[in-house]
């Protein structure tokens, strides 16, 4: 914007919007498009982005960069949508979802025109004179599938070039993984039938591949042909082997199953692959959405934007199952449905099998995002942006934070988390049971905790030829209380080389809200870092592990003083249950190791019961 030109007028902008569905877009001062989006009634959802109070942080700073908005109108919700997706795709709005992941997608190909058909991996455009098998989740997928093909059926996946040119057969016959059609080992007529076969496979159609190669076993046994009905049946075995791996109870089942997890900043979406009833893939996404309020909100425009492309109806399904649900998806549902050609469903509430998928995808979906967190190199990278964004004269190469967890001053516990550059160094946790305070009191409880560990630190410090583990930084859960009294035991300890950082909760008390206290001497600094920062997630990341690690502790010395069971102390699981799941298990620790469907299995525990237990027991 010109120094000139005069302030973005909100009110005066939404005042003069229409009601109608259509897409808008919102500029900054250069006239770059910050964000867009689709409404069924623009006015109404643009001025959701202005009012007064209920904004997440994130949304803000968008609203704050904003200079202009444009609206496209058009007939419906549905078209609205489709052009929001063409204008992503083309101006790659900072705030809106980013895939980075924009490879098309990976098929397996069969040639056609060949008297020895090749099976090989393709990605990009499509030929004429050849059969297209996919679209599959990855190319681990693709793969795997061909390795499978390459050992049951044995057809070429060799080069044309290198086919022409073989005048002995190669080390993939020698291992028995190819039937050598480039020297005449197999007969046009007997390489169509694998042919055929693979096939059969590869469209989903596994019972009636069965039922032909049993039909063909006895045939060639009635002829006395025993060592090719040998082979066959080895074949036969195979393909059930494989059969019971991806087997997932519905023959005829065509569907994506799509999971979302958020944890802060970051956004994992994990999509497993149904066809013909057999799980042929999955594959876990990390789109970056600087908008996203919740996994709901994720999920929508991460579907949008992954299924509705141009000639994209053969990827999508008939059904798109999900978890969680997502706000209003009979659009969603009508524009796929346009793109496909064809009748597309959304379902969240599932049952049965179908059930089954959604808690697979909803767990890989949840772990992926954990190991996407913990990686080694976005944890380096955090790391240095850490050092930048505290103005440290060297990257930190040890954290340490500390947490204290009771029930109405009972049975307190701190906790002390460590991470280095490689992440969470387990070996380094500690707890402390606090004894001889009042109740409750956090102050007297965080100074027990830190004299015990830095009064060992500095001594182990002093006899150590390399300055033993003290810390670059010490991450405290408050604020100015809690810090002054951290600064104190580290002066008496003589620890100064240590950087003090505190992590308090903002009003709301949500996350990416946070402030924080920087020690520079006897005064400290209040720093507030934006919601998208790398460095922001580093410290929420620690300060979280060290809450789960207290909370933990608590609890288990909680259940010692009490004399109860840890099953005891899980909220709606009385007397007959724990009877259920003891008698089911024969003892506590194997209901410890129980998975959440295991506990499901038990007499009188839902699906939901067995969630909450599990979640209770595992400090999810």
């Amino acid at each position: 914007m010109h120094p000139a030109d005069p302030p973005f007028d909100a009110k005066a902008t939404i005042a003069s919007l229409t009601t109608r569905p259509g897409v808008y877009r919102m500029l900054d001062a250069s006239g770059g498009i910050l964000y867009v989006g689709k409404a069924r009634n623009l006015r109404k959802r643009v001025s959701n982005y202005f009012r007064a109070s209920g904004l997440d942080a994130k949304t803000m700073a968008l609203v704050a960069r904003i200079c202009n908005i444009e609206v496209t109108i058009t007939r419906n919700e549905t078209e609205a949508l489709l052009l929001e997706q063409t204008l992503i795709k083309q101006h790659r709005p900072p705030y809106n979802i980013e895939l980075r992941d924009d490879k098309s997608y990976p098929y397996i190909l069969l040639t056609s025109r060949d008297t020895y058909p090749r099976l090989a991996f393709h990605r990009g455009a499509k030929r004429q004179d050849a059969r297209y098998f996919g679209p599959y989740p990855s190319a681990s997928s693709v793969r795997e599938s061909l390795a499978i093909l390459q050992k049951v059926f044995r057809l070429r996946q060799c080069e044309d070039s290198y086919f022409r040119n073989r005048t002995r057969a190669c080390l993939q016959h020698q291992i028995g993984r190819c039937t050598a059609p480039c020297v005449g080992l197999i007969s046009p007529e007997d390489y169509a039938r694998d042919v055929h076969f693979s096939e059969l496979f590869l469209n989903g159609r596994s019972d009636q591949l069965i039922r032909e190669l049993t039909q063909r076993m006895e045939e060639e046994s009635a002829q006395l042909q025993f060592e090719r009905a040998a082979t066959i049946r080895d074949q036969i075995i195979d393909l059930r082997r494989i059969h019971e791996q991806q087997y997932v109870e519905d023959q005829s089942g065509d569907a994506d199953v799509l999971a979302a997890s958020l944890q802060g900043a970051f956004a994992s979406v994990h999509l497993v692959v149904i066809r013909g009833g057999r799980l042929i893939g999955s594959k876990s996404f990390f789109p970056r959405d600087r908008l996203a309020e919740d996994e709901g909100s994720l999920l929508a425009a991460f579907i949008a934007q992954y299924y509705v492309k141009e000639d994209n109806a053969a990827a999508i399904p008939r059904e798109l199952i999900i978890a969680p649900a997502i706000p209003e998806p009979g659009p969603l549902a009508e524009a796929l449905s346009f793109c496909a050609g064809r009748a597309v469903k959304i379902s969240a509430s599932v049952r049965g099998h179908r059930a089954r998928w959604l808690a697979m995808a909803v767990t890989n979906a949840q772990q992926s995002l954990q190991s996407f967190v913990s990686n080694k190199q976005n944890v380096q990278q955090r790391f240095e942006q850490l050092r930048v964004a505290l103005d440290l004269d060297a990257v930190p190469q040890r954290i340490e934070c500390f947490d204290i967890s009771h029930t109405g001053g009972e049975s307190p516990v701190a906790s002390c988390v460590v991470f280095d550059g490689n992440g969470p160094l387990k070996t380094d946790y500690r707890r402390f049971n606090i004894e001889g305070i009042t109740g409750g009191d956090d102050y007297a409880a965080m100074e027990q905790a830190l004299t015990r560990r830095y009064t060992r630190v500095a001594r182990e410090a002093e006899e150590s030829v390399d300055g033993g583990k003290v810390p670059d930084i010490l991450l405290i859960d408050g604020g100015k209380g809690q810090l002054a009294q951290a600064r104190r035991v580290l002066d008496e300890c003589q620890l100064d080389s240590v950087q003090l950082i505190g992590i308090a909760k903002g009003i709301s008390r949500r996350a990416g809200q946070e402030t924080l206290f920087l020690s520079q001497g006897e005064q400290f600094h209040e720093i507030v870092l934006p919601p998208e920062s790398s460095a922001l997630h580093l410290l929420q990341q620690i300060r979280d592990e060290a809450h789960r690690f207290a909370i933990t502790g608590h609890r288990q010395r909680r259940a010692r003083t009490r004399n109860q069971s840890v099953l005891e102390q899980i909220p709606g699981l009385g007397p007959k249950r724990r009877r259920e799941l003891l008698k089911h298990f024969g003892g506590q620790q194997e209901v410890l190791r129980a998975t959440e469907e295991q506990l499901a299995q038990v007499t009188g525990i839902s699906s939901k019961l067995a969630a909450e237990i599990y979640a209770w027991l595992h400090n999810e």
